[in-house]
Order: structure tokens, then C-alpha cells, then sequence
């Protein structure tokens, strides 16, 4: 009798397996049947809505269903954060995160998800480096006579950045603390008020994306004098890098696609094979350069859950270090 029922528990066990495989294949061959939601979490005609809206009808294309970006800006992105958090993990809410998601937990003390558990990676979707600017009568030329200039100047010297917290406020003070040296930081409203803060030499230096400071520095307004990431931008070549200085270093703010946790791996593998195909395109790279100032950076859903989890922790180092206090 216990045989019976030990072999009837058996085929009940390979039945509901063979059912399970065979619902997640028709799945991954049905899905996605209705139109995405692609949420941002930052006003329509910026850097975030720019890369969805670049993203979305490539996508719509490839996956034969429409993917609509949906704007749900305020909370510097928590707000759609938070409703992708908490939508069906069905594949058809999406939220385009950036690297800021990640230093969020360490700033916000009553935050209502967590971007690592609360979060199915897709993709990485694109690199957006930063570039540290001078005017043009700064001592320094070379990253390598910035370094020196620096170190044998603490406190001396300023840098602005959009805020405290900021990728730009927490990727500089990194670099300073890797050089031993000590630079004061002055918050600022935005890139839009830093750049000519730089140039009119109210503030030495500052830290901004490379769509931010490009169109001056072609103009010979602004000094570049170097990139944040060793990556190379169409358009900006000829800028060279920290890790010249300083081997290995690079802080270049990521966006990337996420979903529910829980939803199915047969969907998440077709999400990330589309957005690969896209990001292969021959003509995204110079549209990121021109649009973003960024560059297409494909990672898989795996790959990019340990990058995500490696850069959390980094991000949260450099805000325990500066004892930036949760708010």
C-alpha cells in the first residue's frame, strides 16, 4: 500500500513537473501578447526619458507588441521604483533604473522597496561617464597634473556637483580618497548651473555627464580634463581617463532594465535577448554619444544581478565613509 502511494506521489510529482516546463515554454513563446509599460522615473526630455524613448520602439519591433514609456517622475526616481516594486511580475511593467537606485537605500530612510530584492534584472542597457571639467586658467592640463596639483593642495581647491549624494558628488569624492587628497564639495542646482559656474571660475572644478559639458569644451570654453571611465565616447576621444592615473578606476552611472521580482525566467531571457539585439545595432552607438553622452553597454540578466549587488555595496562604502546621514 505504501508502494502505491509512494509511486502514485512519484508520477503526481513528474506530471506537475512536465506541466510546469511545458507552461513556462508556451510562455517564452506567447509572451508578451499585450503592450509594455516602460516606467521612468524622471520627467519627460531628460537623459532617462531620452534613453526609453530610444529604447521602446526598437523593442516594439522586435517583441511584436508595443512598449510605452510611462513618466512617473519625483523622488529623484523612487516613485516609479516603487510601482514596478510592487506590480504583477508578468513581464509587462518595466521600470529603465539607474545607477542613483542604488545609492537610494543609503540616503532615504523610509524607503518602500529594495532596488536588489525587489528587482528581476533584464539587461544593462547603457553607460553614461562622467566628466571632470575646468575652466580654462586651472593650473592643472593632464589628469596626471591634476592628481599632483591636488595633493599637494588639501582644501584648497572645490568641486561642484548636483548634490549631495549625488553619482557625481559620491564618483569624485571616490576618486579623491583613492589619491589621498582633499578637495571641498559645493552642491549645486543641476548641471545647468555648474557649467558656467566653471567657466566664470566661481567654482574650479566640476563634475557633470559628458552631454552635460561637451558642446562647451568643443567650443573651448570648458577644460575637460578627464573622464570618470576608461570607456571611449564618440566625440569626445580624445579625452583621457582617470585610470591613467589610476589604474582600474571607473565610475560610469549605469541604466538598466528592470522587473518584478518573480516574474518568470523565460520572460526575463526574452526581454534581455531583444534588448541585446537593439543595443547591436549599427547606428545606437553614435545616437547614445550624440543623445546621452553614453554608450550602449550590454550585460545579461545574470551577470548584471552580481554587478548590480558589487555596485550597492561600493555606493554604500563612500556613504558610510562621508557619514552622509539617511534622510
Amino acid at each position: 500500500m505504501k508502494s502505491t502511494y509512494r509511486a502514485i506521489c512519484r508520477r503526481s510529482l513528474l506530471l506537475a513537473t512536465f506541466l510546469g516546463l511545458a507552461c513556462a515554454g508556451a510562455q517564452a513563446q506567447t509572451y508578451p501578447t499585450r503592450s509594455i509599460e516602460l516606467l521612468v522615473g524622471y520627467s519627460a526630455g531628460g537623459g532617462m526619458d531620452t534613453a526609453a524613448r530610444m529604447l521602446a520602439p526598437r523593442l516594439s519591433a522586435l517583441l511584436g507588441q508595443q512598449v510605452v514609456v510611462e513618466n512617473r517622475a519625483g523622488a529623484a526616481g523612487l516613485i516609479a521604483g516603487d510601482v514596478v516594486a510592487k506590480a504583477t511580475p508578468d513581464g509587462y511593467t518595466l521600470l529603465l533604473g539607474e545607477s542613483g537606485l542604488l545609492v537610494a537605500p543609503y540616503l532615504h530612510s523610509h524607503m518602500t522597496f529594495d532596488p536588489i530584492k525587489s528587482f528581476a534584472p533584464v539587461a544593462s542597457v547603457f553607460n553614461l561617464p562622467l566628466m571632470v571639467v575646468t575652466n580654462n586658467d586651472f593650473p592643472a592640463k593632464t589628469p596626471k597634473e591634476f592628481v599632483a596639483l591636488l595633493q599637494a593642495n588639501p582644501g584648497k581647491y572645490s568641486f561642484a556637483s548636483p548634490g549631495v549624494g549625488s553619482l557625481q558628488h559620491l564618483g569624485f569624492e571616490m576618486f579623491t580618497s583613492q589619491i589621498h587628497a582633499s578637495v571641498v564639495h559645493i552642491p549645486y542646482q543641476g548641471a545647468a548651473a555648474i557649467v558656467p559656474a566653471v567657466i566664470s571660475d566661481q567654482v574650479p572644478i566640476g563634475v557633470v555627464s559628458v552631454a552635460s559639458g561637451i558642446a562647451q569644451v568643443k567650443a573651448g570654453q570648458l577644460r575637460a580634463m578627464a573622464l570618470m571611465s576608461p570607456v571611449k565616447i564618440a566625440g569626445a576621444e580624445n579625452i583621457p581617463p582617470l585610470s591613467e592615473v589610476i589604474p582600474g578606476f571607473n565610475v560610469s552611472p549605469k541604466l538598466f532594465l528592470l522587473a518584478p521580482a518573480g516574474t518568470p525566467a523565460s520572460v526575463i531571457e526574452r526581454l534581455s535577448d531583444a534588448v541585446h539585439t537593439v543595443l547591436a545595432s549599427p547606428d545606437l552607438a553614435a545616437k547614445a554619444a550624440a543623445l546621452l553622452g553614453g554608450v550602449p553597454a550590454y550585460m545579461a540578466a545574470g551577470p548584471l544581478a552580481v554587478d548590480l549587488r558589487h555596485e550597492s555595496a561600493a555606493w554604500g562604502g563612500i556613504v558610510r565613509k562621508l557619514k552622509i546621514a539617511p534622510q
